[in-house]
């Protein structure tokens, strides 16, 4: 499958303002080519362009399912706001990964040496939603609230326990108001602990 291509053509469909010149950034930071993490899911070239078009299909399945169930929905849940915000949820990674040989047990137990990545935040040290807004927002991308919301909240509460209540208090406020943010949630987690589970 071409998975470079499918990406492109589903962010082009969306007719978004900016979306030519987002695509041109995202590649020269390397997003194609990344690896999804630096030892769990799709942890190899190209597992970040192969993680986004999983949620993007697992959003879109929810997305059908959500607004068959309560047709209020459509409104809050549009087509170009979910593929935006699913293949794009993820630009942060594009640049913080870096090959190197790491130490893991193979089945046998044996500690061997491979191929694996390590993380460097050097080039741009912000948070993991908030720089991948900020980037695409750089980039030239017309973002919406809840579009930004949904980049930004992702990651549910995987680093809240070292954030303020004030913070903690965001999420909850984006998860009441922006139905978009849930779908991208709970379709990178399906897609991250399920999909990409290793064999």
């Amino acid at each position: 499958m071409d998975y470079r291509g499918r990406f492109i053509e589903l962010l082009r469909g969306t007719g978004r303002e900016g979306i030519e010149e987002t695509i041109h950034a995202i590649e020269e930071l390397g997003f194609f080519e990344a690896p999804a993490s630096s030892r769990f899911h799709l942890n190899q070239q190209g597992g970040l362009l192969v993680h986004s078009l999983n949620v993007y299909n697992v959003a879109m399945e929810l997305r059908d399912m959500m607004i068959t169930m309560d047709s209020s929905l459509v409104e809050w849940l549009p087509v170009e706001s979910v593929t935006i915000a699913s293949l794009l949820h993820d630009t942060c990674k594009a640049d913080i990964y870096k090959p190197a040989i790491k130490k893991q047990k193979n089945k046998l137990g044996i500690w061997i040496s491979a191929q694996g990545y390590d993380v460097d935040y050097s080039n741009f040290p912000l948070g993991h939603g908030e720089k991948s807004v900020i980037v695409l927002l750089r980039a030239g991308l017309k973002l919406t609230n809840d579009e930004i919301m949904a980049i930004r909240w992702h990651m549910h509460a995987w680093d809240l326990p070292f954030q303020s209540a004030d913070i903690k208090g965001n999420l909850q406020k984006a998860r009441e108001i922006c139905p978009l943010a849930t779908v991208i949630q709970t379709a990178d987690g399906l897609a991250s602990h399920l999909l990409e589970r290793a064999a």
